[in-house]
């Protein structure tokens, strides 16, 4: 997947502090997305914590595409 929608959290660089693009788009969206599954009992339950991490990016990927709308 190429398309991150860059850094979510970027810092300028400055003297005190070195160039960080910080976590991507799609790293904060995939976090989201797996906060609200974890929050149902039935996910939670779900040991296959890999299922749960590739819905969790397809919802991102779903998001960054919607974003192009």
């Amino acid at each position: 997947m190429s398309n991150t929608g860059g850094p979510a959290f970027p810092c300028h660089p400055g003297i005190e502090n070195p160039i960080y693009d910080g976590m991507t788009l799609r790293d904060y969206f995939a976090a989201k997305a797996m906060q609200g599954m974890l929050s149902d009992p039935i996910w939670r339950s779900n040991n296959d914590f890999g299922l749960i991490a590739h819905f969790a990016y397809k919802m991102a990927d779903a998001m960054l595409e919607a974003r192009k709308a």
